[in-house]
């Protein structure tokens, strides 16, 4: 008899075949896959070994009986989804964004918590293996109380990408829905997770996108832009989303008498010229981490220095043996989540209560109107 948990997954591009590699290696069983197109999904079913597949998901959740549920689909295309499979009783491993505005994510939180469903929201760069070291040498008051927290990132990402859903907010797009929700979770794992105030102000910078036919999977968008933008039978979406933000917090912390303050900067279309990374401050001293995400290397400010700190070998043994960073994350939350529902005792992992506050703060944070006019004064 096969008492695996059973997983239908939503999506069948980057994030749908990944979310399906990690409830395999956490020894669920993927009963079912649903996509928009039926011949993509049929071709991704058969290269997974997915037994069912279909364009319909409501048929599917009664085909299937699934007791969970994963959403791989853009955030624009969360909210039946979602609340459907509540409504069957399962179990929901979502990507972020939860759904497009605040106010769905928030109905879904609640939904969830009426009929006493585990929920997981994959903001998972917070498993990044030198953030979990930063998290334990805070904890350990490496840096004295934490004061500060400083996020720099530039992507330079290519202004011609296709146009598709990270182009439009009502389908989550943005750079706040697709890099803040992870910075945010970053901070919050090492910091705290209570969240005090924010403020902010976003900018699209790009305007404009090629609309290109046959984009399906979201890693490989780049391989169809277009070689001649000039073309004049080429087609162009309009943009309604950002792709720079500035946003700051203060996060309580239950080693700092004070709450803390982050600094989020973020340019989506921006070159770096020095590298991306995530500073913490403290009365003592500093952790200093390379890359957008927390990559590495890991140094500390140490008698007036910075000096390189290797990873612990336990943080390291408890990575998933999976190749990329969003995979290992991927599987990292999903391993968690699998052991909640199974009844074993895990560590606090993020669910949609994160999910629908994140979401709430972008809604914030997209309204723009926290400046004060000084134009006036002499």
């Amino acid at each position: 008899m096969n008492n695996k948990l059973k997983v239908l997954v939503s999506g069948t591009g980057f994030a749908g075949q990944g979310h399906a590699d990690a409830f395999r290696a956490a020894g669920a069983d993927i009963v079912g896959i649903v996509g928009r197109t039926p011949s993509v999904v049929s071709e991704v079913a058969k290269k997974k070994g997915i037994p069912y597949f279909g364009t319909d998901w409501q048929q599917a959740l009664e085909d299937c009986k699934p007791d969970i549920v994963t959403i791989a689909t853009p955030g624009g295309a969360h909210y039946e989804p979602i609340k459907q499979a509540i409504a069957f009783g399962c179990h929901v491993f979502s990507d972020k964004p939860l759904t497009a505005e605040g106010e769905t994510a928030l109905e879904l939180y609640k939904l969830a918590q009426d009929k006493n469903l585990k929920t997981a929201f994959a903001s998972s760069f917070r498993y990044m293996p030198h953030i979990q070291h930063a998290k334990r040498l805070v904890a350990n008051g490496e840096i004295g109380e934490p004061t500060e927290v400083e996020c720099m990132s530039h992507f330079n990402l290519e202004r011609d990408i296709p146009f598709g859903w990270s182009h439009r907010k009502e389908d989550g797009g943005g750079r706040l829905n697709n890099n803040f929700t992870h910075m945010m979770s970053i901070v919050t794992s090492v910091i705290g997770e209570k969240i005090l105030s924010i403020i902010g102000e976003v900018r699209d910078d790009l305007g404009k996108a090629p609309i290109v036919e046959g984009v399906h999977n979201f890693k490989t968008r780049r391989d169809f832009i277009p070689k001649d933008l000039n073309d004049p039978s080429l087609k162009w979406g309009e943009s309604n989303v950002e792709w720079s933000y500035t946003v700051l917090a203060q996060l309580e912390s239950p080693i700092a008498s004070k709450p803390v303050s982050v600094l989020f900067k973020h340019g989506g279309l921006n070159p770096k010229f020095h590298e991306n990374h995530i500073v913490f401050y403290g009365t003592k001293g500093a952790i200093f981490i390379e890359g957008h995400y927390g990559m590495g290397p890991l140094y500390v400010w140490d008698n007036k220095t910075w000096k390189t700190l290797d990873l612990p070998q336990d943080i390291v043994d408890n990575q998933p043996k999976v190749d990329g960073d969003t995979e290992r994350n991927w599987h990292y939350l999903v391993r968690e989540f699998v052991n909640d529902i199974k009844g074993e005792k895990v560590a606090y992992y993020q669910s949609f209560k994160e999910g629908s506050l994140y979401q709430q703060l972008i809604d914030l944070i997209r309204e723009n109107n926290n400046w004060t006019d000084v134009s006036h004064l002499q």
